[in-house]
């Protein structure tokens, strides 16, 4: 397995610290007037997303983290772990609830989704940038609404956003799942 020195770290790289992959969200090379430069960042954890902030030296070394990704499809939630599938191998992975975190709320049955796995164990789930999802409830418009207002929708996945005035319940839009925001609404 490769390992990086002080001087092979940049923003995005992900490295491997103590049995846990991380990935490098923020670097800074620091030149003190005295003494040796060192490199401060700010890593995040693959396996619980927590952000931790790590001082490298000269000499310190760290490892290439053994990452894999999968694209697979959600088949279901079963109340504690929702369940994927290879639609290659037909293999099935099971992944906590908690382990997922907040791109839950963009998924739904049959979607094509990105799974992390690090030394064979599922660690992450990663959903599209940009995904199509049906309005089931929002409340009706009433005139004089369309001044570029917004009101709450709630989608077929069960995230609620705020979407125009002029988008109706039943129409399928497009919602941007990093900002949680509404984009457009998809023509017919």
């Amino acid at each position: 397995m490769a390992s990086y020195s002080m001087g092979d770290l940049k923003k995005g790289l992900k490295i491997e610290m103590d049995g846990v992959p991380y990935k490098i969200v923020e670097y800074q090379h620091v030149k003190p007037g005295k003494g040796a430069a060192f490199v401060r960042a700010k890593i995040k954890s693959f396996v619980d997303g927590k952000v931790l902030e790590k001082t490298f030296h000269a000499g310190d070394k760290c490892e290439q983290p053994n990452l894999e990704e999968k694209q697979m499809q959600y088949l279901y939630d079963d109340g504690e772990y929702c369940q994927f599938m290879d639609t290659v191998t037909y293999e099935q992975v099971s992944i906590a609830d908690d382990d997922i975190g907040d791109v839950k709320k963009w998924m739904i049955d049959g979607m094509m989704v990105d799974i992390l796995f690090h030394n064979g164990n599922a660690i992450g789930v990663e959903v599209p940038q940009v995904v199509e999802l049906k309005i089931v409830e929002t409340p009706p418009n009433f005139k004089g609404d369309s001044q570029g207002g917004k009101k709450p929708a709630t989608l077929e996945s069960g995230a609620v956003i705020q979407i125009p005035f002029h988008v109706l319940e039943g129409e399928t839009i497009r919602v941007d799942t990093v900002r949680g925001e509404y984009i457009e609404r998809v023509s017919k």
